[in-house]
C-alpha cells in the first residue's frame, strides 16, 4: 500500500495581502502528477484543508476539483479537519464522497471513524481523528456509555489519550492514524496559530499504537521522537520563517507489520518565496538580479541608513510580487532594542526564565518544573 501525506494546504489563504489561490491550483496539479507518477493508491490530507472555518466560494470549488480530479484517478483520499477548518462544512457530504472512495472524518461525537482497507499483506486500519478539543471531547463523552465516574478530559494531553484509548486499537494488525494536533518538541514557523504557554501540546507516547502517524497542524516538515509520526509540512511557504525550507510530499509505503518506507518527493512552486538583503543600490543593480527570478514573492531589507522615499513602488518596478519591504540600520536595530527592553520590563522572572528554558528545551516547562523555580526565585528573593 502506498500512500502520499500532505497536510495544511490552506485553500484560500492570502500572504501579506497577497491572494495564493493560483498558486495553490498549481501546487495541487503537481501533487496530482506525484500520485501518477508514484502510483499512489491514496492521499491522505491531514488537515487545515482551508484557512478559515468559512472559505470563499473559490476556495471550495478549487478544492472540489481536486478531490474529483483524484477520485477519477482511482486514488482513495482520507482526510480530517484542522483548527482552521469547521469540522461540519468538512464533513458536509461525507457519505456521498465514501461512495467515490473520499472518507472525510465526521464532527467529533467520542468516536473516531476507522476504514479498514486491504492489500497484499493483509488488513490496514485507518484512522481519521479530526482536530480535538478538550471541550470538544468533554461535550462528547458526557453521557458516553464506560464514562460514568471517570474525570472528563481538561488538557488537550488528555482528550487526546481519551479519544486514542476509545479507538481500542488492536496493535496486532497495522494500523495509521490521520490527525491534526501540536506534539510536544515540534518546531514551528511564523505562519502558524500558537497557543499561550503550548497549553495545546500532546506528547508523542500518546501514539505508540500506531504503525504510522500523518500529523498536520505544523508548517515544517519533520519526525516526531521516531520516524513514523511525521509532519509533512505545507505544500507551499506561507511566512518568511520558511524561506529556506524546500517544501514536499511524503510517501509512505507499507509492507508488512513493522515494515514502512518513507521518501520526500520535492514540490516546486509556482512563486518561490525568498528574502533579499542590500542598500537600494545594491538590490536594483541589474547584474543584482539578473539571474534571479524576480516573479517570486519577496521580502526585501534594506540596509541604507536613509528610508528611500516611495521605496515598496519602486521596487515593485523590479520585484512586483514584493510582498514586505524592512529596513536593517542603526535606527531600526535601536528601535528593535527599546521595545524590547520595554517588553522585558513588563515581565515577571518566572515569565523570562519560562522563556529562556522553551528556547533551549524546544518545549515549555511542565506545571511541577514551574513551581519548583518559582520557588527558586521566592529563595534568592
Amino acid at each position: 500500500m502506498k500512500l502520499l501525506h500532505i497536510s495544511d494546504l490552506h485553500i484560500g489563504k492570502r500572504v501579506n495581502a497577497f491572494s495564493m489561490i493560483e498558486d495553490q491550483k498549481y501546487i495541487l496539479r503537481q501533487i496530482l502528477a506525484i500520485a501518477d507518477s508514484q502510483q499512489a493508491d491514496g492521499v491522505m490530507i491531514a488537515g487545515d484543508i482551508y484557512d478559515k472555518p468559512v472559505p470563499s466560494a473559490e476556495a471550495v470549488q478549487l478544492f472540489d476539483w481536486f478531490l474529483t480530479e483524484l477520485a477519477d484517478r482511482g486514488k482513495q483520499v482520507y482526510a480530517v479537519s484542522g483548527n482552521h477548518d469547521s469540522a461540519e462544512r468538512i464533513a458536509f457530504g461525507a457519505q456521498l464522497m465514501s461512495g467515490r472512495g473520499v472518507y472525510v472524518s465526521p464532527v467529533y461525537q467520542g468516536e473516531t471513524a476507522m476504514l479498514t482497507v486491504h492489500d497484499a499483506y493483509g488488513e490496514l486500519c485507518i484512522y481519521l481523528l479530526p482536530f480535538i478539543k478538550p471541550a470538544v471531547v468533554r461535550h462528547a463523552m458526557e453521557d458516553a456509555p464506560g464514562m460514568e465516574g471517570k474525570a472528563l478530559p481538561e488538557s488537550y494531553q488528555d482528550a487526546v489519550a481519551l479519544a486514542v484509548e476509545r479507538m481500542e486499537v488492536d496493535r496486532s494488525r497495522r494500523n495509521i492514524l490521520i490527525a491534526h494536533q501540536f506534539v510536544t518538541g515540534a518546531g514551528r514557523c511564523d505562519s502558524e496559530d500558537v497557543s499561550v504557554g503550548g497549553v495545546d501540546n500532546v506528547d508523542a507516547d500518546l501514539f505508540d499504537a500506531f504503525d504510522y502517524v500523518a500529523l498536520g497542524h505544523i508548517h515544517s516538515p519533520q519526525h516526531m521522537k521516531r520516524e513514523t509520526v511525521r509532519y509533512c509540512g505545507t505544500p507551499l511557504k506561507y511566512s518568511f520563517s520558511e524561506a529556506e525550507q524546500e517544501k514536499s510530499v511524503t510517501v509512505v509505503e507499507l509492507g508488512e507489520k513493522g515494515r514502512i518506507e518513507i521518501t520526500a518527493v520535492p514540490l516546486v512552486p509556482l512563486h518561490d518565496l525568498r528574502r533579499i538583503r542590500g542598500t537600494y543600490l545594491e538590490v536594483t543593480a541589474r547584474d543584482f538580479y539578473r539571474d534571479m527570478d524576480t516573479e517570486d514573492y519577496v521580502q526585501i531589507t534594506l540596509t541604507d541608513e536613509e528610508d528611500i522615499p516611495d521605496g515598496m513602488e519602486k521596487l515593485r518596478i523590479i520585484y512586483p510580487n514584493l510582498m514586505r519591504l524592512e529596513y536593517d540600520n542603526s535606527r531600526t536595530r535601536q528601535n528593535r532594542l527599546i521595545e524590547r527592553t520595554e517588553e522585558i520590563e513588563q515581565k515577571s522572572e518566572l515569565e523570562l526564565f519560562a522563556e529562556f528554558y522553551e528556547l533551549q528545551n524546544n518545549q515549555p516547562m511542565s506545571d511541577e518544573q514551574a513551581a519548583f523555580v518559582a520557588r527558586l526565585i521566592e529563595e534568592c528573593r
